[in-house]
């Protein structure tokens, strides 16, 4: 049974509780509270993660290549090359020089079936304008690569060491150029020398061992 006693503690009480709401002290409680749920502490070192953050994309693979720079054939280029790796044979003397690399497009796609055509002087510095004395071509594998087995290109007036190449993949554009080696004194006294076509060398027990990717367009 509810008394007129129950019922004036029950009164007080709730006029009580419409006071408190009605209080600018509950209102900052409850503002109070909101910002401690909306805001977790940050640990010093720590970033806070963003509510909503865009996605990162994956790593590219490939970041792409730089167009292999042209340079002029020279006098000494003849067509009708032999197909061959190697252009050494038993008279050849010289320190032997293995070039290998890609043919690769822009998107660094590898260019199978391209053709990777070399001539070059020998170690005295003449270029064979009568036969095929280094000379030679071949198409690379179904991953762009290609390899070439010659010896150090010998110096000429007016130029440094250099390699002639051509190379030319199925529905591109031809590319005509050179290649040079690093450290040479020369190389800065050359007139068409470009720093973009070194090749990456390293000295091995049997020669030199080099390296040149090949970027068309």
């Amino acid at each position: 049974m509810i008394t007129d006693s129950t019922k004036r503690i029950w009164a007080g009480r709730t006029s009580r509780r419409r006071f408190l709401r009605r209080s600018p002290y509950f209102f900052a409680a409850c503002g109070f509270a909101a910002c401690s749920q909306a805001t977790k502490p940050t640990v010093k070192g720590q970033t806070q993660p963003q509510a909503s953050s865009a996605r990162l994309s994956p790593t590219p693979a490939c970041e792409g290549h730089t167009l292999t720079p042209s340079q002029t054939a020279g006098p000494f280029y003849t067509p009708n090359s032999p197909q061959r790796q190697s252009l050494l044979s038993s008279e050849t003397v010289g320190t032997r020089l293995t070039l290998t690399g890609k043919v690769l497009s822009t998107d660094c796609t590898p260019l199978d079936n391209s053709l990777v055509d070399v001539w070059q002087a020998d170690a005295q510095g003449t270029y064979d304008n009568e036969g095929n004395k280094l000379r030679g071509h071949q198409f690379t594998d179904n991953e762009g690569r290609y390899r070439i087995e010659t010896i150090v290109p010998g110096l000429y007036p007016g130029r440094t060491r250099h390699l002639h190449i051509k190379v030319q993949a199925p529905n591109y554009s031809i590319l005509t150029t050179q290649l040079y080696l690093p450290n040479e004194p020369l190389n800065e006294r050359d007139f068409l020398f470009q720093s973009a076509l070194l090749m990456v060398v390293q000295d091995t027990p049997d020669g030199k061992q080099a390296q040149f990717d090949f970027v068309l367009s």
